[in-house]
């Protein structure tokens, strides 16, 4: 009988004061956390505020930077980053000298927004961009893609291949494979990744930063180009949570788009980095290479990930050839290519 009695009498005992505590910490913990990354990320705007202008497509609000005069070159950034990375590595600026250059921040990234009602897959992200274009009156283009910013690129191909003349696929990750890097993808996790995003999350990409910057780019050192790149702005709960979405979507989006690259009839440069420690270049690009008869593959020696920047002449040069190719484009030389 006593023993039911205590029985009873533990269930309805108070929580220890210990544990009350513990919860108290840990909320004020959250809270802190919460009001450092709002400041921090408020200051990264501040400092970097839109370079470019705005487009309202669909609902979906784009920033996008636009430069110079002539045929067009349309310019898509991987994961991680923003438009103005290809301003940083200078490529912008040059192809702006012999086109009209158009650099979006994709949906979620930089200073565009990414509505939640949407699944920002790479077809969704091509026919908002497409669309994007009919409003800037652009009905024929060259589409240089880096990173998973090629996934985008491929897919306008086969939706609009009439409005995608050329291509140039730079570092792509184009057939399923292991990715570790899914485990990351917390901040794309309802409720609970928003949570994160806002507090815990930016704090450990901070810390984590350097690392995943040398391997981006490794076996070359960081240049100096890329450190013009605020790490805050990457950082922000919005973009992180835009990040996160897409490592958890890349290996689906590529066992889904592979099927349509037989496609693509349109003259294509592959570029990567023989020693791309993030995508495997003999495992995709090449691959993607041999499926392709309109194709033409660059593997960039002592090079990694971030050819942007460490590899702008072959970008030219192949963005000049495709264009000419294709009948829309100037000829390297008129380009201003060597």
């Amino acid at each position: 009988m006593n023993k039911d009695i205590n029985k009873v009498m533990a269930k309805g005992a108070p929580v220890p004061a210990q544990a009350n505590t513990g919860w108290v910490l840990g909320a004020l913990a959250l809270g802190a956390a919460w009001l450092f990354v709002r400041s921090r990320s408020r200051q990264a705007e501040r400092a970097h505020p839109p370079a470019g202008q705005f487009l309202d497509v669909h609902g979906t609000r784009l920033h996008y930077l636009s430069q110079g005069e002539g045929p067009v070159i349309v310019l898509l950034h991987g994961n991680g980053v923003i438009a103005e990375d290809f301003r940083h590595a200078g490529l912008f600026e040059q192809l702006a000298r012999t086109h009209r250059v158009i650099a979006f921040d994709r949906p979620g990234f930089g200073y565009s927004s990414r509505p939640r009602g949407t699944l920002w897959t790479p077809a969704a992200q091509a026919a908002l961009l497409a669309a994007a274009l009919d409003q800037l009156g652009v009905h024929r283009a060259v589409v240089l893609a880096h990173s998973w910013g090629t996934l985008v690129a491929i897919s306008m191909a086969v939706q609009q291949p009439q409005l995608v003349q050329a291509l140039v696929l730079a570092s792509g990750y184009y057939y399923p494979s292991v990715r570790f890097d899914v485990l990351t993808a917390t901040p794309a996790i309802p409720v609970i990744g928003d949570v994160l995003s806002h507090t815990v999350s930016p704090l450990l990409g901070r810390l984590m930063w350097p690392l995943l910057v040398k391997r981006a780019f490794a076996p070359s050192p960081v240049p100096d180009s890329f450190k013009r790149l605020s790490p805050w702005m990457m950082l922000r709960p919005g973009q992180l949570r835009a990040e996160a979405e897409e490592t958890a979507m890349m290996i689906p989006s590529a066992a889904v788009l592979r099927k349509h690259y037989p496609e693509l009839r349109m003259p294509v440069s592959i570029v990567a980095g023989r020693e791309d420690a993030i995508v495997s270049a003999s495992y995709h690009s090449a691959r993607l290479h041999d499926v392709l008869d309109n194709s033409a593959l660059t593997l960039l020696p002592g090079a990694g990930h971030m050819i942007q920047h460490l590899s702008q002449p072959t970008l030219l040069r192949e963005t000049a050839r495709v264009g000419y190719d294709a009948g829309i484009g100037l000829g390297q030389e008129e380009a201003g290519v060597r």
